[in-house]
This record gives structure tokens, C-alpha cells and sequence, in this order.
């Protein structure tokens, strides 16, 4: 029988009109990898940071190394060997990565740097980590960063390492080389407990998933005797029986018109894209995809090239520009680009489109809060109040709003950047019907994702970037999974 490291008992934490958890109880066993799964709001990463200590929960407790704590500290959390590395990386940019993982252990006297760099080999070589310990962290991929994470948690002789969506911007090689750590983690038995959306990730790394919904606990499955649709009923509490819906939407007329656009991370890119179309975009990580719709979208400053909209050259030196001419931004990173966090979901669904809410200046309140509550209604935004802060939504909601923001600005072409990154197989379906519905109504859509699956399954055409180059468009016909990194890959 395998040993319990971690129990987790009737834990429990409210916000105001909220149960973010209700009487949740989780085992985790020793030198296992143990999923969380759940939809954005499922409650999993309020139960990590009460693992963790960072908010205090309400009910239950937490045993750990014989111990029992009704209330965990961050000092307490780490006491135990317990380390989380979230999305959002915790590493300081100007230092080097030696002076990362070594922050904040004791020393006798002056910092010894060769001392560190040493540290930082030892700690590398069994996992095949190979990053130069002088090496400024702001110079890493995000993929090496994470490794730097990684690498830190094993600094403080982790026993308990939570992975919160460590793949969302991994390559499919850099994915391969995580797992490869994750594997050796565990035959020193580390345990993992890995929080993911990516379906084919569980039932290649983890060995029990617990289910969470609504904020109560499921039930744990053992994950070699369940199923992905099993494990997507579970936690939706339905079934989704198609997960990318159809369309034949597609019309003759050109939209959009890019003729050789030239701009950071960018050369001599052209590209069309029709009305009713789901157009995708694909390429390695910096191969400059977003860099490219950025350009488009005024928000990054082109060197050359032209921009048609409907047929007519528009010259977009600015959001502003590119908003009054019909085209929306969804950012990868909506929750510091896409949403203002600290504005209410009403004020962040009127902000693009305050011109018309107002008359002589003065903003029209009934008209605010009727355009609001209509596209929480419209897009299911699940939340208390139009009042409630974008900040307090889960990844999936917060991506519903700024949908919101843009269709209230009356876009006709949308461009999603990295539209379900992070988010749960419920809320992606939900996102899926959107897009399709909104190529039904006419609009058009430019997409880029590194999702494979999602990228095959929503595209109506495919272009792939290489080095900031178009280096192949594929047709529907043609979609092919080794064809995409064939024209992706470096030669």
C-alpha cells in the first residue's frame, strides 16, 4: 500500500457570496504524481494556496509529517518541504540564475560565487538540466525558467513540488525533457501534484487524479483504469460529445489583406484572410506569431509592408486605429494585457466601446450595466455580479470577458491569441462554440495556438511561421500534424 505524505481534510473556504471550497478532502501519497483536475473555478488553486499558506482556510486541516495544522503559514508550508511553482514564474529577472536558486540560504560571511555556480551544476547534472549558471534570468526561455524553478524547489530539498499548467508555453520537445525530470523526481519520491487541462499530458505522466467541481471533491481514479471521457464527464458533471463543432461558413470576400509586412520578429509576411473563416497560425515559440498580430494590431510598430481591410489600405499605428476599423485582440496573457484586473467585469466590457454608452459626454449608467449583463448572459460568464471584480474570475471566465470587451467594440475580425491556454476542457468547448458561432455571424478569425489538437480542429487553413517567415499554408485537406512541425522545425 502506498504511503500517504499529505492529507488534506474538510477544507473549506468561503469569499463573499462564494464557496471557493467546501469540505474538501485529498490524500497524496509518496513519490506520486498526482493530478488536479477540474474546470477554471473547480477550486484547485484555491486549494493549493492553501497548501501552500497563502490564504488561510476557514474549516478542516492539514497533516503532514505527523503534524496537524488547522492553519498553514508560507514558513510552516516550506518547513515541510512543500514548494509550488505557478504560471507565473517567481524568479528574479536581473539576477543570474545561480543567484536565484541560491536566494535566501545562509552564509557565512561574503557570497562566494563560484560557490553558487557549483551549487547550481550539482543541482543540474542529475536531471540533464543544461543552463549556464551566469546566466541572467531575463535572457531564458520560458521554458528554461521554469527549469530554474524546478531547480530551486530541489534546492530546498522538496518533498512536495505542485506544478501548476507547467506545459501551457512548452515546445513538444521541451514537454518531453519535463517529463524526463518529473521521472527522476519521483525515484528519489518527490511528489508531484501537477495541475493541467492538457488531457494527453495525465495519461502520460500522473499516477492518480483527483476530480474537483464547484469546489467540492469528486472522487480520486487511479489513472491507468480511467479514460479521458470518463475524466471529462467527471468534471463537467455532463458530456460533451463533440469537442470542436462544425461549420461551412467560409465566404469568397476578403476581409483582411496583409502584403508583405516587415516588423520585430517579422520579415516580408503576407497573408489573406476571408470572411467566415478560422484562419490558424502555427510555429515553434519565437517564431514570432504573436509578434505578427501585434503588428497588425497596431499595439507593435511595423517597418513596412501594408494592411487591406475590406480592400481599403489602412494604415494601423495604433489599437485605436485597428479597433475603429474592426478588428479585436484576444493576448495570450489576458490577465495582464487583456483585462484590468482591478476594474469590475462592467467596466471591462464597456471600456472599447465607452463612445457609444455615452451621450455629450456623460456616461449613460443603465446602458453600462444593460450591455454588461447581456454579454455575462450571452457568454455564460459565470460570476456573482457584473460588479465583481476581473480579478477574482478563473482563467476561463476572465478570457469570456475579454471576448466581451471586444465584441462589444463591434470587431468583425477577431484575432485569438492562445484562445484556451489554460483553461478547462468545459470552458474550451464553450470558447470552440463561440468561435463558431461568431464565423457563423459573418466575423473572422485569426488563431494562434499551440495546441495541435485544437489547432487541427477549429482551423479552416493553417499558416505556419518559421524564423518570423510564412514558410508553408496548408488547406484543410491538407492537415497533417508531422507536415505542421516539418515547416515549423529548423532546417
Amino acid at each position: 500500500m502506498s504511503e500517504t505524505i499529505l492529507s488534506m481534510k474538510d477544507i473549506t473556504k468561503r469569499y463573499p457570496g462564494v464557496v471557493a471550497l467546501n469540505k474538501v478532502s485529498v490524500d497524496f501519497h509518496k513519490g506520486e504524481v498526482h493530478a488536479l483536475l477540474g474546470e477554471n473555478g473547480a477550486g484547485k488553486s484555491t486549494l493549493i494556496k492553501v497548501l501552500s499558506g497563502a490564504i488561510e482556510n476557514d474549516e478542516g486541516s492539514i497533516d503532514i509529517d505527523g503534524c496537524t495544522y488547522e492553519k498553514m503559514t508560507p514558513k510552516i508550508s516550506r518547513s515541510h518541504g512543500i514548494e509550488v511553482i505557478y504560471q507565473e514564474y517567481n524568479l528574479i529577472n536581473s539576477l543570474t540564475v545561480a543567484e536565484n536558486i541560491c536566494l535566501g540560504a545562509k552564509s557565512k560571511g561574503l557570497v562566494d560565487y563560484k560557490e553558487m555556480e557549483q551549487i547550481t551544476n550539482d543541482i543540474f547534472k542529475p536531471y540533464n538540466i543544461n543552463i549556464h549558471p551566469k546566466t541572467l534570468v531575463r535572457d531564458l526561455s520560458p521554458a528554461h525558467q521554469q527549469l530554474v524553478e524546478i531547480a530551486k524547489a530541489i534546492s530546498k530539498n522538496a518533498k512536495i513540488i505542485v506544478m501548476d499548467e507547467p506545459t501551457a508555453q512548452l515546445t513538444v520537445s521541451e514537454v518531453e525533457n519535463l517529463y524526463d525530470i518529473i521521472r527522476t523526481l519521483q525515484k528519489k519520491n518527490v511528489t508531484i501534484i501537477y495541475i493541467s487541462h492538457r488531457m494527453e499530458e495525465l495519461f502520460t505522466i500522473t499516477d492518480r487524479v483527483t476530480i474537483m467541481r464547484d469546489g467540492q471533491y469528486v472522487t480520486t481514479v487511479k489513472t491507468d483504469e480511467t479514460d479521458r471521457k470518463s475524466l471529462i464527464s467527471l468534471m463537467v458533471g455532463r458530456e460533451l460529445t463533440e469537442t470542436y463543432p462544425g461549420r461551412d461558413c467560409i465566404k469568397d470576400e476578403i476581409v483582411l489583406e496583409v502584403k508583405n509586412l516587415t516588423g520585430y520578429k517579422n520579415e516580408d509576411v503576407s497573408f489573406k484572410l476571408k470572411k467566415g473563416e478560422i484562419l490558424g497560425f502555427s510555429g515553434l515559440i519565437g517564431a514570432g506569431r504573436t509578434e505578427l498580430m501585434r503588428a497588425v494590431f497596431g499595439a507593435d510598430k511595423k517597418h513596412s509592408g501594408q494592411i487591406f481591410i475590406k480592400g481599403k489600405n489602412v494604415d494601423i499605428k495604433s489599437p485605436k486605429i485597428a479597433i475603429m476599423n474592426g478588428i479585436g485582440l484576444i493576448p495570450e496573457d489576458r490577465k495582464w494585457q487583456g483585462c484590468f484586473l482591478n476594474m469590475t467585469i462592467e467596466w471591462n466590457i464597456a471600456i472599447t466601446n465607452i463612445r457609444k454608452l455615452s451621450r455629450r459626454f456623460v456616461v449613460n449608467d443603465a446602458r453600462v450595466k444593460a450591455q454588461a449583463e447581456e454579454y455575462v448572459n450571452k457568454l455564460n460568464i459565470k460570476t456573482p455580479s457584473i460588479l465583481q471584480k476581473a480579478g477574482n474570475l478563473s482563467g476561463g471566465n476572465q478570457q469570456k470577458v475579454v471576448l466581451a470587451k471586444v465584441l462589444a467594440g463591434d470587431s468583425d475580425i477577431i484575432i485569438f491569441d492562445e484562445p484556451t491556454r489554460g483553461i478547462d476542457v468545459g470552458a474550451r468547448h464553450e470558447i470552440y462554440l463561440l468561435m463558431s458561432e461568431l464565423v457563423k455571424q459573418g466575423r473572422s478569425i485569426i488563431m494562434i495556438s499551440s495546441d495541435m489538437e485544437e489547432l487541427l480542429g477549429m482551423s479552416d487553413r493553417i499558416i505556419v511561421l518559421r524564423e518570423g517567415k510564412v514558410s508553408g499554408e496548408l488547406a484543410r485537406e491538407e492537415f497533417s500534424q508531422n507536415q505542421i512541425l516539418e515547416l515549423a522545425s529548423l532546417e
